[in-house]
C-alpha cells in the first residue's frame, strides 16, 4: 500500500498502561500493536475456532470500539463495531470471488468480491483487490511487505456506502494485514486522509503487552484510564 512510515509519530508522555486486555475463555493473545491515530489492537487466538482463525479488538481513548475475527486467507469472517449498540457483520457464503492472501503471495495480486450480512437485517456488497507493490518495510524491527488496495461497499441497491484506497502492511508468516496510509470516502464523494500504520510490536513478556490504552498520535486531554475490556468477552457469550 503506501509509502514507508516517516519518522516516529507523536508519543504521549509515557502513561502508565493501567489496563490490560483479558481476551474470552479459551482464548490467548499474541500481539499488541500501537498504532498512529490514537489505536491500539490486541490479537488473539482461540481454541475452539478453525485453524488459522484470529481475532483483533481495537481500542482507543474512550475504550474498545471494534472486534474483528479473520481466517487463515484473511477473510473478514465477522466483525463487531462496538458503539452505542453493537453491530454485528458476518460474512456471507459462497463468495464469487473470495478474498485469498495465499493468491495474493503467489500471483502478487488477489481481487475479491463478496457479500457481508448486516444485524439489522441488511446486506452489503464489497468488490476490490490488494496488490504487493514489491517493497518491504522495517516498523519496530518487524519486516513488512507493502500493498496497495482498493474496494467499495454498496447496498443491494448499488448505492456506494463506504471506499478506501491506498497502502497497508503485510506479514506473510503471520497471514496479517495492517493499516498504512490511505483514503476514505464515507459515501459523500469526498476521500478523507488517515495513516492508522503500525508504530510499535509488542510480544508477550514485553513492557505493554495487552495494554488497552493508545499511545501515538493521541489527544492528551482526552486520555484517561484504561478502559474495562469484559465487554469483549461479553460481546461473544
Amino acid at each position: 500500500m503506501r509509502q514507508m512510515l516517516v519518522a516516529a509519530a507523536l508519543l504521549l508522555p509515557a502513561p502508565v498502561l493501567a489496563g490490560s486486555f483479558a481476551p474470552p475463555a479459551g482464548c490467548e493473545t499474541f500481539l499488541t500493536v500501537q498504532s498512529r491515530q490514537c489505536r491500539v489492537s490486541n490479537h488473539y487466538k482461540c481454541s475452539a475456532d478453525a485453524p488459522g482463525d484470529q481475532w483483533r479488538a481495537d481500542f482507543d481513548q474512550q475504550g474498545p470500539f471494534f472486534l474483528s475475527r479473520i481466517d487463515s486467507e484473511a477473510q473478514w469472517v465477522e466483525s463487531f463495531d462496538l458503539g452505542a449498540t453493537v453491530d454485528r457483520q458476518t460474512l456471507e457464503p459462497g463468495a464469487s470471488d473470495p478474498a485469498s492472501f495465499s493468491e495474493l503471495l503467489t500471483t502478487q495480486i488477489d481481487t475479491f468480491a463478496f457479500g457481508l450480512s448486516h444485524g439489522d437485517g441488511s446486506r452489503t456488497r464489497v468488490n476490490g483487490f490488494d496488490r504487493l507493490t514489491g517493497r518491504q518495510f522495517t516498523i519496530d524491527g518487524i519486516v513488512l511487505a507493502e500493498t496497495e488496495f482498493e474496494f467499495t461497499e454498496a447496498d443491494e441497491a448499488g448505492n456506494i456506502l463506504r471506499q478506501s484506497r491506498g497502502n497497508e502492511y503485510i506479514h506473510p508468516e503471520w497471514r496479517m494485514f495492517f493499516a498504512g496510509p490511505s483514503e476514505w470516502n464515507g459515501g459523500e464523494g469526498e476521500y478523507l486522509p488517515m495513516d492508522g500504520s503500525p508504530v510499535q510490536f509488542i510480544f508477550p513478556g514485553e513492557a505493554g503487552f495487552a495494554a488497552t490504552q493508545p499511545l501515538f498520535d493521541c489527544d492528551p486531554l482526552m486520555t484517561r484510564a484504561a478502559p474495562d475490556a469484559t465487554i469483549l468477552p461479553a460481546v461473544l457469550k
